[in-house]
């Protein structure tokens, strides 16, 4: 989704159909950049949408029109503010798409497969050429056929030809109509696309047969059924992509589908069913036994184990009661549930999903850039090696007229160019959903395909490599000094902190039933600690340093720290006034995947290293048992930017964080890994958030990225061997030793299949799942 940050823009998503090649995208991309007040255009070929940023003057209809004149459909623009609608009607569209593909791919094999039949007799008129490989199969055919239909060999030849004529004058104006208005709007635009070269294919074809028709003592073969049969089977092959991205786009389609289309919203102890639209922050809903809960919100009344599995991964239905947090989109239980709406339509946690996973598919892959660079001068490359065999057949090799008119139109046909605008886009979509189904969100190919070129994984410590859920294990007070008192005001401090510690601190001080007190002049340093004046008092909590940059000496409390470090505890240093009062030392368990996730990446051939703020003796407990030799300890958040700039001359360096001090590594790094209980602000930096919240999640990534990678490049290799391969054939460099020329028939049966190839291979990855070690 592009930006839209600025006053008075909006960003404007709408379904477009039509498009088959990255000429199309293009094309389309140019007609919506036209339009006056629109400021950015991106089009998709895979998902087979724009998204537009527009102005507060531009209808939303002139953009429609714009595409329309272009010479492609479109439907009218879905706003940002929902979503998952997007979704939803592009697979309406895709539907009815494919629909209209699939009839007209049907009808046009059966007017082919008729023209075929009429054009048999006349393989045998006088003065009639045909290439070998046609004879060949008339030949093998007129026996049965000839048996079959004998009225149809002994009808005048003039017959048939105009009966031919009939046929595909109706077929290529209905079925083969959307090739030619594209043309024209290409050629009116000043530029070429696929349909340029089908349209100069199919029309050459006709033109020549309808001449021929008309004049049969100067040309007596016909070329109908090639005309019929090039746009049945490309059809054909559109209609197997239409149904194939259909495919691709499900993961997507799936979280879209999760959203219940109603809710009933409780007013007046009266409740009353509602379009999920009309839910507002703030409304009371009821959530009823097996339901999806409509919204995000907090559990006001009732107790219940809801299914959060689409979000988190964990199959253990949780428990849900007065207060907890609820999410859109999840499964009721048995229990019946209150719900106080706290975020609707674009703000739910599903929709920002379903945003950032069609984001995501819509990203470009650097990859992307060569197969444009070569498409953008494809076409009039093909249609220069068109003309030159015709040419060359024609003049220099003195061919017949009709032989020198098959090869250039067979040119034409065979060098299509959807596989390479398809190679890269096809294989980051499935990619992009395969990963939402194993709980990442991969923010598109550029993401997929630097992941798979790191080489050395930095974690941080708090919440990513432990499990986040610190716990107060000892406190260490200076002489005279109270417990409670030090516990209190650590805690009114901590309130507002997103630090994990704070956590623990708030916790322990609930537990002895010491309330948070009113903080003012609350302070925050990310790595440093927090301040505040609590009581009319000031008290600092925070690293030593921090104390200290503030004129507060630890003194003997250093000592403790060391002690509580070297167990594996934080030391948390609390001040009151201008005296050091306490350590605090606070505990947080090594998640259980860490040391599994740590072999599985050095398996993968990774360096590990472990960067955080800690103190040295805590980090280097941590890295023990978590197997990581290097480690980087008692940073501030511009210390870990340092060490991933440092660590990147071995390689590509992914960074796993979930704190506000790591959103600025995050960023640095090549690819930034989120946890997704991590702060919004690390998931942003981020370029993959882990949904399920398993650290393994981080070898699954960077798998992912290799096995994607693979399939584009095998996708381009496959997409460029095609046409260096097929265009001489076609244009005839196998006649002079094996006497074969390609008919524009199989030319346009093998254009077809190349598409459909890349297509399939890019869903193989829809199965991919990681084995074990890390490698797929």
């Amino acid at each position: 989704m592009l930006p839209a940050t600025e006053s008075g823009f909006r960003v404007l998503t709408i379904p477009i159909t039509g498009m088959t090649c990255a000429s199309c995208q293009a094309h389309v991309q140019r007609a919506l950049a036209s339009v006056p007040g629109v400021e950015e255009a991106s089009v998709n070929l895979v998902t087979h949408e724009a998204t537009v940023r527009v102005g507060p003057s531009v209808a939303p209809g002139s953009l429609v029109d714009a595409v329309h004149a272009s010479g492609y459909g479109a439907s009218p623009p879905a706003g940002d503010d929902d979503p998952l609608a997007g979704p939803l009607a592009q697979d309406r569209e895709d539907e009815r798409e494919y629909g209209d593909r699939k009839r007209k791919a049907a009808v046009s094999l059966a007017a082919g497969a008729v023209a075929m039949l009429l054009s048999m007799p006349l393989m045998h008129a006088p003065g009639t050429h045909g290439d070998p490989l046609t004879r060949w199969v008339s030949g093998w055919l007129d026996g049965p056929l000839t048996a079959a239909f004998p009225w149809l060999y002994r009808m005048p030849p003039d017959v048939l030809r105009w009966m031919l004529f009939a046929i595909t004058a109706a077929l290529l104006s209905w079925a083969g109509r959307g090739f030619y208005t594209r043309a024209w709007s290409a050629l009116r635009h000043r530029t070429a696309d696929m349909n340029t070269l089908i349209a100069l294919g199919t029309g050459a074809a006709f033109l020549y047969s309808t001449a021929a028709t008309v004049a049969p003592h100067v040309l007596p073969d016909v070329y109908y059924e090639a005309a019929v049969f090039i746009v049945a089977l490309i059809l054909t092959g559109n209609a197997f992509e239409s149904r194939a991205r259909r495919r691709t786009s499900a993961a997507l389609l799936g979280l879209a589908n999760l959203r219940p289309k109603t809710a009933r919203i409780v007013e007046n102890l009266i409740e009353r069913e509602v379009p999920l639209e009309q839910v507002h922050r703030g409304n009371l809903v009821a959530v009823k036994p097996g339901e999806r809960i409509p919204v995000d919100g907090e559990v006001v009344s009732g107790s219940s184990a809801v299914d959060e599995s689409a979000f988190t991964g964990e199959p253990i239905p949780v428990t849900k009661q007065r207060g907890a947090r609820v999410i859109g989109g999840s499964v009721n239980g048995t229990g019946s549930l209150h719900v106080r709406a706290t975020a609707v339509g674009a703000d739910s946690v599903l929709a920002r999903m379903v945003d950032l996973m069609r984001e995501a598919q819509g990203t470009r892959a650097p990859l992307q850039n060569l197969a444009d660079r070569v498409t953008a001068v494809f076409v009039p490359a093909v249609v220069a090696v068109a003309v030159a065999t015709f040419v060359a057949w024609y003049w220099i090799a003195g061919a017949a007229l009709v032989q020198a008119l098959s090869a250039s139109v067979a040119v034409l046909i065979i060098a299509c160019p959807c596989a390479m605008g398809l190679a890269i886009p096809t294989a980051v979509m499935v990619a992009t959903g395969r990963g939402a189904e194993l709980g990442l969100l991969i923010k598109g190919g550029e993401a997929l395909e630097r992941a798979s070129r790191i080489r050395t994984v930095i974690f941080d410590k708090t919440g990513t490599l432990t499990e986040g859920r610190p716990e107060v294990t000892a406190i260490e007070t200076a002489p005279g000094t109270d417990a409670a008192r030090v516990l209190a005001f650590a805690a009114s401090v901590e309130r507002d902190s997103e630090h994990p510690l704070a956590g623990a601190v708030l916790r322990a001080a609930g537990e002895r039933g010491l309330p948070p007190a009113r903080v003012e002049e609350f302070r925050s340093q990310p790595g440093g600690g927090v301040s505040g004046v609590v009581e009319g008092v000031r008290v600092l909590a925070g690293t030593a340093a921090w104390l200290e940059e503030h004129g507060v000496a630890v003194g003997p409390l250093a000592d403790k720290a060391e002690i509580l470090a070297s167990g594996g505890a934080t030391p948390l240093f609390v001040a009151i006034g201008d005296e050091a009062a306490a350590v605090i030392g606070v505990s947080d368990p090594l998640r259980s995947e860490a040391a599994d996730t740590v072999r599985a990446l050095t398996g993968m051939g990774m360096e590990i290293a472990l960067v955080t703020g800690d103190r040295r003796a805590t980090a280097d407990a941590v890295a023990r048992a978590a197997g990581i030799a290097r480690v980087v300890a008692e940073v501030l958040p511009e210390g870990k930017v340092e060490a991933v700039r440092a660590l990147r001359v071995a390689g590509p360096v992914a960074m796993a964080g979930d704190g506000v001090n790591d959103a600025a590594a995050l960023a640095e790094a090549d690819l930034g890994i989120a946890m997704h209980s991590g702060s919004d602000i690390a998931r942003d930096a981020a370029d993959v958030t882990l949904l399920h919240g398993g650290l393994d999640g981080v070898a699954t990534a960077l798998s992912l990225g290799r096995a994607a990678l693979r399939v584009m490049k095998q996708n381009l290799f496959w997409a460029f061997a095609y046409n260096v391969v097929s265009i001489p054939i076609a244009a005839g460099a196998l006649y002079p030793w094996l006497g074969v020329q390609l008919s524009p028939v199989l030319a346009s049966a093998a254009m077809a299949f190349s598409s459909v190839s890349v297509v399939t291979n890019s869903l193989r990855l829809r199965g991919w799942r990681p084995a074990a070690g890390g490698k797929s």
